[in-house]
């Protein structure tokens, strides 16, 4: 079957959309896969304070990310630059440290899924001033945390289906 007219399982975008948060993220790669991942789901990128990389346009088109420019991104300098942008959105916090699943997290369209620097998560004082808005990712394994950009995936997908944003794909071309 010709590429051009493959089927493809897509879903109805999310209003209002969640919006992925990364603090400092450090890895241009985890980077922009969750930008890929932002643009399949039509969920905004927010990237907040220093980056370890660049993201000018001679940048993205070096590391070849030709979706970039689907991806809705925003830069903040701050969190607190955030949740003034976006007041109406509620905070839901992950880290490796966190006591809670995030399959116990309830979510709700508009949220903000934010995750922080690979090296060293989110701030402590940061989780210890929203202990209640605070969850992780369960690890069978001796791993200490999955790598960024599959716990975005894992996160997002999860808070898609419990909204009900997956329930009623289409084959479209």
């Amino acid at each position: 079957m010709p590429h051009e007219t493959r089927l493809r399982l897509r879903a109805a975008p999310l209003e209002p959309p969640f919006r992925l948060v990364l603090i400092e993220p450090e890895i241009p790669q985890n980077t922009g896969n969750i930008g890929r991942l932002s643009a399949a789901t039509q969920s905004p990128l927010h990237l907040i304070g220093r980056l370890g990389f660049r993201i000018d346009e001679h940048a993205v088109r070096r590391a070849g990310l030709d979706y970039w420019h689907l991806v809705q991104l925003e830069q903040h300098v701050n969190l607190d630059h955030f949740k003034h942008a976006h007041p109406g959105a509620r905070l839901r916090l992950f880290s490796s440290s966190a006591t809670r699943s995030y399959l116990d997290a309830e979510f709700r369209p508009g949220d903000a899924l934010v995750f922080g620097k690979e090296s060293m998560g989110l701030d402590p004082a940061l989780l210890e001033s929203m202990p209640d808005s605070v969850f992780g990712i369960p690890m069978p394994g001796a791993v200490r945390s999955l790598n960024l950009a599959n716990a975005v995936s894992i996160v997002l997908y999860e808070a898609l289906r419990q909204v009900g944003a997956l329930n009623t794909p289409q084959a479209q071309s």
